[in-house]
C-alpha cells in the first residue's frame, strides 16, 4: 500500500508519541495532531489495513515492523530538513513546520544530498 502524505503524518505522529509514552491511543493522536476522533479513527483503520499499525484489545496503537521502518524514515527526513532550514537562518518553529510539509515531497536523492552536505 502506497502511503499518502496524510498517512505518513499519522505514522510520524504515532512514532513521536511512542518515543515519549509507550502506550499511545487514538485520542493521543487526536490531541497531538489537532484532528477529530472520526478522522483519526478512519486513518488508523486504513493504516491497520495497510499493515502499518496494530491495535491491541485495550485500544493501544503500535507500529508494525513496516510502520516503524516507514515512520523512522519520515522522522529522519523531518529532522534533516529542520536542521537545514535552521542552518539557513530560519527560526526553529518555522523550520519545523516547513520541514513537515517538505518531508513528504522531496526525492530520496535530494534528501541524501542534503544529509551529505550537512554532515560534510
Amino acid at each position: 500500500m502506497k502511503l499518502l502524505e496524510s498517512g505518513e503524518m499519522y505514522l510520524e505522529s504515532i512514532f513521536v508519541l511512542s518515543r515519549d509514552n509507550t502506550k499511545v491511543r487514538s485520542i493521543d493522536v487526536c490531541e497531538f495532531m489537532g484532528f477529530s476522533k472520526p478522522s483519526v479513527s478512519r486513518a488508523i483503520g486504513l493504516l491497520r489495513e495497510g499493515g502499518y499499525v496494530s491495535v491491541d484489545s485495550h485500544g493501544y496503537l503500535s507500529l508494525t515492523e513496516a510502520g516503524l521502518e516507514r515512520a523512522s524514515e519520515i522522522y529522519e527526513r523531518h529532522k534533516i530538513l529542520t536542521r537545514l532550514l535552521v542552518s539557513l537562518g530560519v527560526s526553529e518553529k518555522t523550520a519545523d513546520r516547513d520541514a513537515c510539509k517538505m518531508e513528504h515531497v522531496l526525492s530520496e536523492e535530494t534528501i541524501n544530498a542534503i544529509k551529505t552536505k550537512l554532515n560534510g
